[in-house]
C-alpha cells in the first residue's frame, strides 16, 4: 500500500489480526472523515519500501503516520502495543480488507447506519463521460512503481 502521491510505500508480511472501524472523535478528526478503518499488523510485519511517513503524536497512548506530501493518513502505532494499524484506504486492495469490528461506538455518528439506503450514482453518472474523460489523474497506481515514477503529464516535473 501506499499515500496518494506515492513518495511512502509500504508492504504488509503477513495478513491483518483483524480490520477495525474506530467511531471515536480522534479518529474522525486524523482521517476527516466519520470513522476511521484501519488494518491490525504487528510492527515487525510491516516494512516501508518506498520513503518514510512523518508522524505526529495525536495522544499519551499513539502517534500517527501520514505521507509528509500529500497528507494521506497511513497508520496509528499505539504506544503500549508492538502493533501497527494500517489505514485502510492505503491498502493496494483495500476491498479485500472488510471490517470485523467496531470500537469507539460513543462517537458513532447518527446518519453513519443510513449511508448505504442513500440514493447515489457512479463517478461516470455523476460527472458525464466527457467531463470525467478530461480528469487527469496524478495519483499514484495501487501497485508498485519505479522510483522514479511522475504521474502522466508530469514525468518533466520535480519536487
Amino acid at each position: 500500500g501506499g499515500c496518494q502521491c506515492g513518495r511512502v510505500r509500504y508492504a504488509l508480511h503477513a495478513a491483518p489480526t483483524g480490520i477495525v472501524v474506530c467511531h471515536c472523535r480522534m479518529c474522525q478528526k486524523a482521517a476527516g472523515a466519520p470513522f476511521g478503518v484501519f488494518a491490525l499488523v504487528n510492527s515487525a510485519d510491516v516494512a516501508w519500501t518506498r520513503g518514510r511517513p512523518a508522524t505526529w503524536r495525536s495522544s499519551s497512548r499513539a502517534h500517527r503516520d501520514f505521507c509528509g506530501t500529500c497528507g494521506t493518513p497511513l497508520a496509528f502505532r499505539p504506544t503500549d502495543r508492538d502493533a501497527i494499524d494500517i489505514t485502510v484506504g492505503s491498502l493496494d486492495e483495500p476491498e479485500k480488507a472488510a471490517p470485523t469490528y467496531e470500537v469507539g461506538r460513543e462517537g458513532k455518528l447518527s446518519w453513519v447506519a443510513g449511508l448505504s439506503s442513500l440514493p447515489g450514482k457512479t463517478t461516470l453518472e455523476s460527472m458525464g463521460a466527457e467531463r470525467l474523460a478530461q480528469v487527469i489523474s496524478y495519483q499514484h497506481p495501487d501497485h508498485e512503481t519505479a522510483e522514479d515514477w511522475k504521474p502522466l503529464g508530469m514525468q518533466g516535473a520535480t519536487g
